[in-house]
């Protein structure tokens, strides 16, 4: 039966449907539409976090530098933890869209169920271990004096909403299998708008401190948690699923969450390791480098919007046994990232200049930051494809494939780095370890996707 996004293709003997002739990039194909309509919204979640984060920083701002500062050091400990936690968002959305195209429904949602159960679990047990070494992880990242008791009141009174948060994510993940990216948005967007609200009324209308601001995060995430609980709950009751923690499915969700921490954790190695190596080449170059960061993750979101497709939309055609369908589908994503990267980086070499001046007056720091610039120009159709290709090979479930070879990427820019350290080089050859860093990435990714092995992963 012919579907309303699937291409009229010659049949093959081989293969079933042969695809047509290699489309020029920018021509409209029958993925167009699926994919829009994932990614734009999936892409306004993405932005909304940053948004608030943003708008948190402005109003702590406002407090004091020192609250400032202790927001920037408990939340880089906040970010990590999320960050190694992201398996269980990524992890859910390409397996529930395979059981569903493969009219297993009821595994789908029993898998969003211990989905839930494993990330409070996993949100308590991280929280306990967060309070108890919160000093010396915020020692570590050279907090001390009043900055070190501030970073510990905003850890510490954002613990209790740790949990939640990786209920959220579990949340998102489920909801991403089932097609399904406004909702999201819509929760994203709510619940940051009610923690701006709460928190400006704390501080601004009652005269509370650093501490309402955390909590006004708590009362969010509370929010957004049990919101998503309630409709993966509603979804499994209307089909007869059960309720309770099953040991086995939840262990099959950690191996292979498994991967994909390690994939984490080696990226956020390599950031880390760069901010490093800036700082110890001078006070002006880790400004300039940290400005070029913060420009390369905002374009990484809207380039992800598309890897959150990849992963609905090779989830789902893989379980409607149409490998040839999902082909093609990651291909136009493929195209749809390296047009969007392309766009990026020409919109940043033509405005580089206006864009380092709005972060700083420093003449020094701005030049330094065109600089930087160039390179993160330079990397977005590049990072178009990485991204693409990793939601993709994440929804086919080729997670140790990726895990493996983010390793060996970070493995390459910490020889780039280091060198970079021992002969004094400066910030522009740091950055030249960030493109070993990606091209290392891609290349690999895309001789996998290049070889259809992963159309059989799972």
């Amino acid at each position: 039966m012919w579907r309303w996004w699937q291409p009229s293709w010659r049949r093959s003997a081989f293969s079933g449907w042969t695809l047509p002739s290699r489309p020029r990039l920018l021509r409209r194909t029958e993925f167009d539409r699926p994919i829009a309509t994932l990614a734009i919204p999936a892409l306004g979640s993405l932005v909304a976090e940053p948004l608030y984060v943003l708008a948190d920083t402005a109003v702590v701002g406002r407090i004091g530098t020192t609250e400032l500062a202790g927001l920037a050091l408990a939340s880089t400990v906040l970010l990590t933890a999320h960050a190694l936690m992201i398996f269980l968002a990524y992890g859910a959305t390409g397996p529930i869209a395979r059981m569903i195209s493969e009219g297993r429904s009821g595994d789908a949602a029993t898998r969003g169920i211990q989905g839930l159960w494993l990330a409070v679990l996993l949100g308590v047990g991280a929280a306990l271990a967060m309070a108890v070494f919160a000093r010396p992880l915020l020692t570590l990242l050279q907090a001390e004096g009043e900055v070190l008791d501030a970073a510990m009141l905003y850890l510490l009174v954002s613990l209790p909403g740790f949990p939640f948060l990786l209920l959220a994510l579990a949340g998102a993940g489920v909801l991403h299998g089932r097609q399904d990216t406004r909702r999201p948005l819509v929760i994203a967007v709510i619940s940051a708008v009610f923690n701006l609200v709460i928190e400006l009324i704390l501080i601004f209308g009652l005269g509370f401190g650093l501490g309402a601001s955390a909590l006004s995060t708590v009362i969010a995430q509370v929010m957004a948690g049990l919101t998503y609980v309630w409709m993966v709950v509603r979804w499994a009751r209307t089909l007869g699923v059960g309720l309770t923690p099953l040991t086995g499915p939840m262990g099959v969700i950690l191996r292979s969450g498994q991967a994909l921490v390690i994939r984490t954790a080696s990226l956020r190695g390599a950031l880390t390791l760069a901010a490093a190596v800036a700082a110890s080449i001078g006070t002006e170059e880790v400004a300039a480098h940290q400005v070029g960061l913060q420009v390369w993750f905002t374009l990484a979101l809207a380039l992800d919007a598309v890897a959150i497709a990849g992963q609905a939309l090779t989830g789902r055609y893989l379980g409607e046994g149409d490998p040839e369908v999902a082909w093609a589908a990651s291909r136009r994503m493929i195209e749809v990232n390296t047009i969007v990267g392309a766009t990026f980086g020409l919109v940043i070499v033509v405005f580089r200049t206006p864009i380092a001046g709005l972060f700083t007056g420093d003449a020094a720091v701005v030049s330094l930051t065109t600089l930087v610039l160039l390179h993160v120009a330079g990397q977005q159709p590049i990072n178009g494809v990485v991204f693409a290709l990793d939601g993709i090979l994440i929804g086919a479930g080729d997670l140790w494939f990726l895990a493996g070879w983010m390793v060996i990427a970070f493995l390459a820019f910490g020889l780039s780095a280091t060198a970079v350290l021992i002969t004094g080089a400066g910030l522009g050859w740091l950055w030249a370890g960030v493109w070993v860093f990606m091209i290392v990435r891609m290349v690999p990714l895309f001789r996998r996707w290049r070889s259809r092995r992963w159309l059989s992963t799972v």
